[in-house]
């Protein structure tokens, strides 16, 4: 009689799935951080248990030391599950500072991935939020961030630098950054173009990244040097949210092990 399949079985087949397929899409999109290695080690860990789970089962009956090391590991990963979802829930409450009524005297966007030398959605909907906030504060300075695009000849920044332009804004606002590859490495470079603008180090910036990025960024932002840093958070489109919530998750633990914030 043919046995039932599991429901650790069919829950960790899916799951890995799932993992698998979230960091094989980030990758074709050119993002290889330890953000998206980690899951897929761990997707691929799960689909390969899920798929060798008779033996697996035999393995660990072997010796109770096993079963109760399984058992310990199963609560961790629920564990896991808990924090994740934690997070998000996290997220969703603070995805968009409180901003002051003192104007910056700069609006500092970051880079979300250009492939063929045009900006994703998530890019665009940054775009949009800074010429917004540009608008209305009309004398801050437009810092774009963002080096060699995966695919295509130009810069991440080169693409939103000529978006902006394309949407109306003085082209003397703008100020490209374009050697950057990270949220760290964004601010950084950024700091000096800041400067010979004449924007001290100590001046109001406001940041214009994705809504579930704008915790950490701020983080990393402060470690980096900038005193007095804000940040607005553009919608993340629908259908790559919950890719980008968890790659955030990955990447804000690898960024507390690094050391980033």
């Amino acid at each position: 009689m043919k046995q039932p399949v599991s429901l650790g079985r069919w829950v960790g087949g899916v799951l890995g799935a799932l993992l698998v397929a979230d960091a094989l899409m980030l990758m074709a999109d050119g993002l290889m951080s330890l953000g998206v290695t980690l899951p897929l080690v761990l997707g691929v860990a799960l689909l390969l248990l899920s798929l060798m789970w008779p033996r697996w089962q035999r393995w660990l009956s072997e010796r109770p030391v096993r079963l109760r090391v399984w058992r310990w590991g199963r609560w961790a990963m629920a564990a896991w599950l808990v924090s994740l979802v934690a997070f998000w829930a996290a997220l969703a409450r603070a995805s968009v500072d409180v901003v002051s009524a003192e104007p910056p005297a700069a609006i500092v966007v970051l880079g979300a991935g250009a492939p063929n030398g045009r900006p994703s959605p998530t890019l665009l909907a940054r775009l949009d939020v800074a010429l917004a906030q540009a608008a209305r504060y009309p004398a801050a300075a437009v810092v774009v961030s963002g080096g060699q695009s995966f695919s295509g000849d130009s810069s991440e920044a080169q693409v939103m630098g000529d978006y902006l332009r394309a949407q109306g804004l003085a082209a003397e606002r703008i100020v490209q950054e374009e050697r950057s590859t990270s949220t760290e490495e964004n601010l950084r470079f950024s700091q000096p173009l800041l400067v010979a603008r004449g924007v001290p180090m100590d001046a109001t910036v406001r940041l214009v990244t994705s809504d579930f990025h704008t915790i950490r960024a701020r983080w990393i932002a402060r470690r980096a040097g900038y005193s007095r840093v804000q940040a607005v958070g553009a919608p993340t489109p629908l259908y790559v949210r919950y890719n980008a919530w968890l790659r955030e998750y990955f990447a804000f633990v690898s960024g507390f092990v690094l050391r980033e914030f």
